[in-house]
């Protein structure tokens, strides 16, 4: 049976599938895995994890569809992810991950300061933020001499999975967007005078399209994986661009909105839209363009609270759906690692407020699901002043499996949400481009056909009102507590390093 195989490196797991060709899922494997927190504001993960657990993911897919002729392989994973490996290929250092790793803190003033803000707008489309790769590529020149004397190369996971599969060094487009500053949006190129004079130690990857075919896989990656010799890779890009595809949201007036650990946000636009508070990237097709956001907690917050209350999922959307609007009076700031768009401040903090001794467990979820449904709309309202033309909502990701928490999002920010078929996410768009690549001329797949929407979730204009009312007061909590917060976070990082040097000082 002909078939493609896709895998995504997520934040919380790897996941693998296998797509027949008229999109039907064969088989779905996934290995979970954590990432690493070794000190306050950094977020990083062994690099090799990623080969392993694709490598365990194609032996179980192919075991479990015994007649199954892979005829091209799609890559993904999380980023902009900044992996340096030797001469060799081996990992220097734990590859240090997207935006929710703050770290560059004062890489990104220098470089401000140095290049001009304007300026790296200009060439790059973003300002620098935590989001910005090539900000920790500085940093590591900077903080661990040692690993930087050893780095040749850059890998993000999708290119780290190409290298190991095919032997190609190669970087797409959209990934190289946010290695900021180091990229040019409108010229599609590496920016080499910026490159030169920050990475110049660095081999700057070739770049091509994330549906571009890569390379063949190698004798040894087959022996490895169980992938025939010579099947078609191709480049791959970052999960969430991955999973637009998958979804088939990346026309004009496109938002895809990915449910996940964190929540992430990628607006197809008609030209290059540049503002400071959201990152402007090349898309993941050739001309395309992007206006993405990305929140710090969506998923990882409704976690933390299921696990603070000893309570299953659906008992607690029962109780948050018996809350009602509003919560009965409370009001949450999602920001607990942090924020990145709209306000791009790492050192925002998670805020409950209007808390009394009759509110429960289901309001407070209720407050969470609303939290993030608020940050939702601040995103989409901030892309919409920088001249983005939002008309729809696609949903994709494991939130997407609870309607409440749908319909919260719809009714806070008047959208309508699609909801296709499939929502395994970015291994299955990993599958699709690689199904395109390998296609005669004029046969490729058209995800409409692959992946149709099942589900539509239309906004209660009932309820618009208060949840104007309730997002005026959300922008007014951040900017009336954002100065204590911000004392709060200095004091958290001063406990965090006295924690740590004593952890030191005991070694």
């Amino acid at each position: 049976m002909r078939c493609t195989l896709g895998v995504d490196i997520g934040t919380s797991s790897s996941k693998g599938v296998l797509a027949a060709e008229d999109g039907s899922i064969l088989a779905t494997a996934t290995r979970a895995h954590d990432v690493d927190r070794p000190r306050t504001g950094w977020v990083e993960m062994d690099g090799r994890i990623w080969w392993d657990e694709f490598v365990a993911i194609s032996q179980e897919l192919l075991a479990s569809v015994p007649d199954a002729e892979v005829v091209g392989v799609g890559v993904s994973g999380m980023g902009p992810c900044v992996l340096l490996a030797d001469e060799d290929d081996e990992p220097v250092r734990p590859a240090i991950l997207y935006g929710v790793d703050t770290r560059a803190t004062a890489q990104i003033a220098r470089l401000t300061a140095e290049l001009g803000e304007d300026e790296i707008t200009r060439v790059g489309g973003s300002s620098l933020t935590s989001q910005a790769g090539g900000a920790k590529i500085v940093w590591v020149a900077e903080e661990e001499p040692d690993a930087w004397a050893r780095a040749r190369r850059l890998f993000m996971p999708a290119s780290w999975l190409a290298r190991r599969l095919t032997g190609a060094y190669v970087l797409d487009h959209q990934s190289a967007s946010q290695v900021s500053p180091f990229y040019d949006v409108e010229g599609e190129r590496w920016h080499a005078p910026w490159w030169d004079a920050y990475a110049a130690r660095i081999e700057a990857p070739p770049l091509t399209w994330a549906g571009d075919v890569a390379g063949a896989v190698t004798a040894e990656a087959s022996a490895l994986t169980g992938i025939p010799e010579g099947t078609p890779v191709i480049t791959g890009t970052i999960d969430a661009w991955t999973e637009a595809v998958s979804a088939g949201a990346h026309g004009i007036g496109d938002l895809m909105l990915m449910y996940g650990t964190t929540m992430f946000l990628v607006a197809t636009v008609a030209e290059t839209l540049r503002t400071p508070s959201m990152w402007t990237t090349a898309g993941a097709f050739e001309g395309t363009r992007n206006l993405a956001g990305g929140m710090s907690t969506s998923g990882a917050l409704t976690a933390w609270l299921k696990d603070l209350t000893d309570a299953d999922y659906p008992r607690l959307l029962a109780e948050a759906a018996d809350s009602g609007v509003g919560a009965r009076g409370l009001l949450v700031l999602p920001y607990f690692a942090g924020e990145r768009t709209p306000i791009q401040d790492p050192d925002a903090r998670g805020v409950i407020a209007g808390l009394t001794l009759r509110h429960g467990r289901g309001d407070l979820y209720r407050a969470a699901l609303e939290a993030t449904a608020l940050g939702v709309r601040h995103n989409v309202e901030t892309m919409r002043e920088a001249g983005a033309d939002i008309r729809r909502i696609v949903a994709v990701g494991g939130g997407t499996q609870g309607r409440l928490w749908l319909q919260i999002v719809s009714d806070a920010t008047g959208l309508v949400q699609e909801v296709p078929a499939t929502t395994i996410g970015a291994s299955y768009g990993a599958a699709f481009l690689a199904a395109t690549a390998v296609a005669p001329v004029g046969a490729a797949p058209r995800i409409e056909d692959w992946n149709p929407v099942v589900d539509r979730i239309e906004p209660d204009p009932a309820r618009r009102a208060a949840y104007d009312e309730l997002f005026d007061r959300y922008l007014r909590l951040y900017a009336g507590t954002a100065e204590v917060v911000h004392e709060l976070a200095e004091s958290q990082r001063d406990a965090a390093h006295r924690d740590e040097a004593h952890r030191d000082g005991d070694r």
